[in-house]
């Protein structure tokens, strides 16, 4: 069952999810804004090609064809058409083990031909302290200017039935 925005609230008041920072203008009917960390992850220039079995073996291959840059709060990470960027909340998320979200981008930036959660929009119940990871795709044509403290994406809470807490491979991601 979606959480409407008085059942979030009272799930953040008794602490089964927690939002850090929590900001409740970022409430919404059934949803809570997620804002864009000032560091993003792209990848090298001059890759022709990547190999899924790399990554299929270690997660953390990707750091190997990717870089970190930094988004000054007056400036902008200028998107290129057909270009995808690894981006992150600035807001870290723990989850009870019986609430599971999803990660969608806002219609908005869609609009605008912009993919902020490309795929993978799944949050684990029982995640604890971590960031989200957006998959940011440009399928305009014209170049978009991504600039942190932006409100990207919103995720949407769920009761579940049972209890489950995730240990996956990113179960305590903090950074990119």
């Amino acid at each position: 069952m979606i959480l409407t925005k008085n059942k979030i609230l009272e799930a953040v008041r008794s602490g089964e999810i927690r939002i850090d920072p929590f900001d409740e203008t970022a409430l919404d009917a059934a949803s809570y804004d997620m804002t864009l960390h000032g560091q993003i992850r792209v990848f090298i220039e001059g890759l022709n090609e990547i190999d899924l079995a790399d990554m299929a073996q270690d997660a953390h291959a990707l750091m190997a064809i990717t870089r970190i840059v930094n988004i000054p709060a007056d400036s902008y990470y200028l998107l290129k058409p057909g270009e995808l960027v690894l981006g992150m909340t600035v807001e870290k998320l723990t989850l009870a083990q019986d609430i599971a979200g999803t990660l969608e981008g806002r219609s908005r930036f869609a609009r605008m031909g912009l993919m902020v959660h490309v795929t993978a929009s799944f949050l684990q119940p029982g995640i604890r302290n971590m960031r989200q990871v957006f998959e940011i795709f440009n399928a305009s044509r014209n170049a978009i200017r991504l600039r942190s403290g932006i409100r990207m994406a919103q995720v949407i809470f769920e009761r579940c039935e049972g209890r489950a807490a995730y240990d996956g491979v990113f179960a305590n991601q903090r950074r990119l």
